[in-house]
């Protein structure tokens, strides 16, 4: 009889517990037990599994756990091949014998683990309290990085750029001209380049369609000029293809503006990743990036430890911008450092140049007090969508702020953009889906690239998993099997006309990223893959491609940075660790036009309720270490 590979074989006491329910895995139980085993002593049975869950919530996406909250912590549910937990169905979480609170903080401080032994000189754990009084536990890597991030953080904030408030309000007002169209309010964008100009560090955070990367433009029209001939900018994204959205962004802007000529590359490449996997640069504190002023987009997709490799190769006088979206899906792993920066307290006064910007262009009560501190901050958040309709945005709020009932109204309202379709009732989306292949189709039949990516963009599946009934490996043979019925070109070759693919391999030589789409179209004799490169069409033969899959259905985390004028999103069921707000406002902001979700209320419901916990000291100060 074989062995579940989910079940530590070597597991005991309640490490062995809770790998049985499925709150552990594998890698948590070896991990506290061989950081255990440094210590030469006998650890506390709550502080070896507060040790475990530290290293689970890890792998879920947080820096530290509190101690008060473990059983927020999310349980090993979501394997790489998408199985469910062992002892899912049948364990009761809240019946674990979890430990008391009220003791286990000081079991923790007076641990072996929390200190150094002759035995073991390292400090595996870390303690903390922050200034609300909140106990956190990090593994010390974790702990040294954040500590780091918020020292760099704080010292860049005592040096303020000089510059000329005649000058920069002179050039705000070239880049940034009043507009008759009627809007009301203050020009966030405006202010969002002056925050970039007067403050060291600057956040710049907005929803799909608010601006973002038409500000970032602005903004390097702005500082080019402060700054002279020769200015050093730095653009990066954490993906290619996040970074080649950024360079045809900015590209576009650029005769209009008079930038100068800038790349947008990797995060890993403008530090200079030394070797895949080593987690080593070629900058960092001892061997400066060279830029004048860096800019980072999606930065919600930054970890904690690239932000501390990042800060930690900055010059103290470079100026820092980081864009995107934080109630958007963060990183895959740990941190969540943007939204830690936007949603921490703000209690700075404005003063300084910035402030008598603000004054000049405040209207009404906009911006409040608070806000005002969040901009002394050099934070600064884009409110005013332009990309889709209202029905999506209030949509999109709604799930956002946790108010199910509202979402729930929205869709049931019989609005044409937002729509609930039941799983057992799959004809609305059946007929989407299959107009939308044969128009990828028809256009590529004929060897209309343009016409072929343009339908390519005009719709797609997305899916919270990877495997399982909800997955897209499920939704792609469904697709396929019903474009065959309608008569869409076949599946039953593996290149063919009209085939959407999705690259898994990064090719740096051939500037094709991974995440990137297209679609296989007729070229004279021959079949070629049709990229869109900004307003440019480029063909690829199928056989210079690595990784390749089809894109009838893909990942809502793939999705993050793409648009699409409409979505056909598969809801997982209600007890899915990965139906979370979070992602469910990521795949309703993908789409201009119309959202169909595929799933219940009640699991609709469950999503929207569900928030994603990242614990991080990052939003408090830490009192006690």
């Amino acid at each position: 009889m074989g062995t579940d590979a989910r079940i530590a074989a070597r597991a005991q006491g309640l490490l062995a517990t809770f790998n049985t329910a499925g709150v552990l895995g594998v890698a948590d139980v070896h991990v506290a037990s061989r950081l255990a085993a440094t210590t030469g002593v006998e650890i506390d049975p709550d502080v070896l599994l507060a040790t475990a869950l530290t290293v689970r919530a890890v792998r879920a996406g947080s820096v530290c756990i509190d101690l008060a909250r473990l059983r927020d912590i999310p349980p090993d549910s979501e394997t790489p091949g998408g199985r469910d937990p062992v002892g899912a169905e049948t364990a009761d979480l809240d019946a674990l014998p979890w430990p008391d609170p009220t003791t286990l903080v000081e079991k923790v401080r007076r641990s072996p683990l929390n200190g150094s032994t002759t035995a073991s000189p390292l400090q595996p754990l870390r303690c903390a309290t922050t200034d609300d009084g909140v106990d956190l536990l990090y593994l010390d890597r974790y702990f040294r990085q954040e500590q780091r991030v918020r020292d760099v953080l704080a010292a860049r904030a005592q040096v303020a750029p000089t510059v000329d408030l005649v000058t920069v309000t002179a050039h705000l007002d070239e880049l940034f001209p009043a507009t008759s169209g009627g809007d009301t309010g203050i020009d966030r964008q405006r202010l969002a380049a002056a925050v970039a100009a007067t403050r060291p560090t600057t956040v710049l955070a907005g929803g799909p369609g608010t601006g973002k990367t038409h500000t970032a433009a602005r903004i390097i029209a702005l500082l080019s000029t402060l700054h002279g001939p020769g200015i050093r900018i730095g653009l990066c994204a954490p993906t290619g293809r996040a970074a080649a959205s950024l360079q045809e962004a900015v590209v576009a802007q650029s005769a209009d503006l008079d930038l100068p000529e800038v790349t947008a590359v990797t995060l890993h490449r403008l530090l200079g990743s030394t070797r895949r996997g080593s987690g080593r640069f070629r900058h960092d504190a001892g061997n400066r990036l060279p830029h004048d002023v860096v800019i980072v987009d999606e930065a919600s997709m930054v970890s904690l430890t690239m932000m501390f490799h990042l800060l930690d190769a900055l010059r103290p006088q470079t100026r820092l911008i980081l864009i995107g979206d934080p109630d958007q899906l963060a990183s895959v792993d740990a941190g969540a450092v943007l939204a830690d920066l936007v949603h921490r307290r703000h209690d700075t006064p404005l003063d300084g140049p910035l402030a008598g910007i603000v004054d000049a262009v405040a209207t009404g009560d906009e911006p409040d007090t608070a806000d005002r501190a969040a901009i002394a901050d050099g934070v600064i958040s884009l409110r005013r969508r332009r990309r889709f309709g209202a029905d999506i945005g209030r949509l999109a709020d709604a799930v956002r702020d946790g108010d199910a009932d509202t979402a729930l109204d929205l869709l049931a309202a019989g609005s044409a953009s937002v729509t609930l379709v039941s799983p057992d009732d799959l004809d609305p989306v059946r007929s989407d889906v299959v107009a939308w292949v044969s128009a990828m189709s028809t256009a590529a039949i004929d060897g209309d690239a343009d016409a072929a990516l343009a339908a390519l963009a005009s719709h797609r599946v997305l899916c919270a998993h990877r495997e399982g009934p909800a997955g897209v490996a499920v939704w792609a043979r469904l697709v396929t099997a019903w474009s065959a019925t309608a008569g869409s070109a076949g599946p039953d070759r593996l290149w063919y006309p009209g085939r959407p693919v999705l690259l898994t391999e990064t090719d740096h030589r051939a500037q094709l990223y991974n995440g990137d789409t297209g679609v296989v179209v007729s070229e004279a004799d021959r079949l070629m893959v049709a990229f869109a490169r900004g307003s440019l069409t480029r063909l690829v033969h199928p056989q210079r491609l690595r990784g390749v899959m089809s894109a009838h259905a893909m990942t809502i985390h793939r999705s993050q940075g793409s648009q699409y004028r409409s979505v056909s999103v598969v809801v997982p069921p209600a007890e899915s660790a990965l139906l979370t707000r979070e992602l469910l406002y990521t795949a309703i902001t993908r789409a201009t036009d119309r959202v169909v979700l595929i799933g219940t209320p009640d699991g609709l419901r469950a999503g929207i309720e569900r928030k994603v916990l990242r614990a991080s000291g990052l939003r408090s100060s830490l009192t006690q270490t």
